[in-house]
């Protein structure tokens, strides 16, 4: 018998004896980081709402009771019985019933309506049917993402339940016996640049990867995934794999540890999962549309989601033998995390803040800092620099509002390139708020690229946002996002240019660093137009077209359009005549200050600090601010570097 099977056996015989002799214990087994019960008298179980609590406590582990297949009861029974007992005000969407596993999936407008009070309503659920419940919230905004991953999860539940069992074992297996203790971490990426995010984690008994992105604006600069110092035998060698966030610089290549032979796990939010495969695609898309040889296909795609276990932000999460994971809320973009390790038993803690933003905005509370211990901190410096002080929200806010009100009065139209997951839905909440209170003028708000579909996700997901901005979601009426003036373009040349011949407008388009997308066809279509404004409200990485604009180029390849020739005329460039505006204060990232603030307030503070994910000089300049005004070691590490922290 295996190390796992006699443990599973000595579990099930300490949860037998905890027990009231009339609750039988027919099987247990690991799922992934999930200690799974399975019980012949689920509704005994569920009378008692406090057992499954005691035992989590007592065992130290996430544990899910569920029914032995042999008791459960019809579906058609059970429909029936759950629409009885769940308040006709959750609006019930869809029951989906999987008898393998016990589990009732319930779909509703109002899921917490399902849960009840301390989850009152599913122990009532599980007392009636004997089903276990497991809810879903209904998108307010249709999203074929979500439906999309939804419906492969679940057409791929007996392949998952392998993995998990699989994952599970290799988390709870028995660790090496070996004396030595160390803690390290290497840098595959990040380092002095923006972009290519990838680190590994790692002790004698376990190596975690976080993070695994490309590089805007730098293609082919990927991650040193294939560099033998880095991941030794190969991608196989890796434990887990955490992702922060779904930006693309963060997650775009991690299907590509799948093609290099990597099977683990990758533990994110639920909301990350979606967004990172609606870029992976799109990711592939773009790829295709320019004639560059994709890294991956969506099969691999379709394997990362596969081998994704969501977690909730504040749950503490075994991850591997020697390794505990919690996420905290970044305020970055949706779902967006800080990545804590807890290592060892009490030997050493680290935090990988991911991207943070400091501050509250109109989408998030601003960035959790409060941590029971850590010790060393990964840390952003995207706006490190010591001039990287950007105006306040509100105005920056103003200051956008005047770039319309004086594009309008011209007769011309805002275009803003914008990233579609966080930048994007931050400004139609601003742009909803200034046409409702007559700040600005009412037009029409095109949305072209993912942008809207981008906004659906995060209407799904309403629990990740600011508490105000959750309420008014839940209220279909008062939804900001379902306001008249925002029109989703669905990709044609031919609706672009009726755009461009018409009335003064705002569009919001995708790429966000002007890197390729639907945004270069607007340049095409509205870039010469000397009454139109070309508004950037987001960072724009060395390298890309949106920097060099940026910087005063007026001349644009038409190649980089996408379309030969174009509208460029003579040598095969564009003419760009529009205004160019920069609008700071709308970042998903924290600036110097946020940064600063960061440190300043963290609990407790780190002794050691590696300043990451921000240009040469932002880095260099953070680092050393915060050794002087904290007095803590700072680093601003090189690629391939490895810093050994125990």
């Amino acid at each position: 018998m295996s190390n796992v099977d006699q443990q599973l056996e000595d579990l099930r015989a300490e949860i037998t004896s905890e027990l009231p002799s009339d609750i039988s214990v027919s099987d247990v087994t690991y799922e992934g980081p999930e200690l799974v019960v399975y019980t012949r008298d689920p509704k005994r179980f569920a009378r008692n709402g406090d057992l499954v609590r005691q035992l989590a406590s007592q065992l130290r582990k996430r544990i899910t009771v569920r029914p032995d297949p042999d008791v459960l009861s019809r579906p058609s029974d059970a429909r029936d019985d759950i629409r009885r007992v769940v308040p006709d005000e959750a609006g019930v969407t869809d029951l989906d019933f999987h008898a393998d596993t016990g589990e009732v999936v319930i779909e509703a407008e109002k899921p917490g309506m399902v849960i009840g009070k301390h989850g009152s309503t599913l122990r009532e659920i599980t007392q009636e049917v004997g089903w276990t419940p497991e809810v879903v919230r209904t998108p307010p905004i249709e999203s074929s993402t979500v439906s999309n991953v939804r419906n492969f999860l679940k057409q791929e539940r007996d392949e998952r339940r392998d993995i998990l069992e699989k994952v599970g074992r290799q988390i709870h297996r028995e660790k090496m016996a070996d004396d030595e203790e160390y803690v390290r971490v290497t840098t595959l990426g990040c380092c002095r640049e923006v972009g290519r995010a990838s680190f590994i984690l790692s002790t004698p008994e376990t190596r975690v990867l976080v993070d695994c992105g490309d590089k805007p604006g730098a293609e082919g600069e990927v991650p040193y995934l294939q560099v033998e110092e880095a991941l030794g035998a190969g991608a196989n060698t890796i434990d887990a794999v955490v992702l922060t966030h779904a930006h693309l610089d963060h997650s775009a290549l991690l299907p590509l540890l799948f093609k290099y032979g990597y099977d683990g796990p990758i533990y994110t939010t639920e909301p990350s999962r979606d967004l990172m495969g609606l870029l992976q695609l799109d990711y592939l898309d773009v790829a295709a549309k320019e004639g560059r040889a994709p890294p991956y296909d969506s099969e691999m795609v379709r394997e990362t989601i596969k081998h994704t276990i969501p977690l909730e932000y504040g749950d503490v999460t075994d991850i591997a033998p020697d390794v505990k994971l919690t996420l905290h809320n970044a305020g970055h973009i949706l779902g967006s995390s800080i990545a804590h390790f807890h290592i060892g038993d009490g030997l050493y803690n680290v935090a990988f803040s991911g991207d943070i933003h400091y501050d509250d905005t109109r989408l998030f509370n601003g960035a959790v800092n409060d941590f029971p211990r850590v010790e060393a901190l990964v840390f952003e410096s995207t706006y490190g620099g010591r001039n990287d002080y950007q105006t306040d929200q509100e105005d920056s806010e103003r200051k956008l509002k005047e770039v319309i009100n004086e594009t309008y009065e011209r007769g011309g139209k805002v275009l803003i390139p914008a990233f579609a997951v966080g930048r994007s839905q931050e400004l139609m909440l601003v742009l909803e708020e200034a046409m409702r209170e007559g700040d600005v003028p009412e037009m029409p708000v095109h949305l072209d690229g993912m942008i809207w579909e981008a906004t659906a996700i995060h209407t799904t997901y309403p629990e990740y946002l600011r508490d105000d901005l959750r309420d008014r979601i839940f209220h279909e009426d008062e939804n900001p996002f379902l306001a008249d003036q925002f029109n989703h373009i669905d990709g044609g040349e031919d609706e672009r240019q009726e755009v461009a011949d018409g009335d003064p407008c705002i569009i919001l388009s995708t790429s966000g660093m002007v890197t390729g997308g639907p945004i270069m066809s607007w340049l095409e279509h509205v870039g010469g137009d000397p009454d139109s404004t070309l508004a950037f409200v987001g960072y724009q990485a060395q390298g890309t077209l949106g920097r060099r604009i940026q910087n005063g180029w007026d001349e644009i390849p038409t190649s980089a359009t996408g379309h030969s020739g174009g509208r460029g005329g003579r040598n095969n460039t564009l003419t760009l005549n529009v205004d160019v505006e920069t609008v700071d204060g709308f970042s998903g990232h924290a600036d110097r200050q946020g940064l600063m603030n960061f440190v300043k307030t963290m609990s407790p503070r780190p002794e050691k600090v590696l300043c990451v994910h921000g240009d040469e000089s932002s880095v260099q300049d953070l680092s050393s601010a915060l050794y002087h005004e904290f007095n803590m070691r700072t680093f601003a590490p090189k690629n391939l570097e490895t810093f050994r922290f125990k």
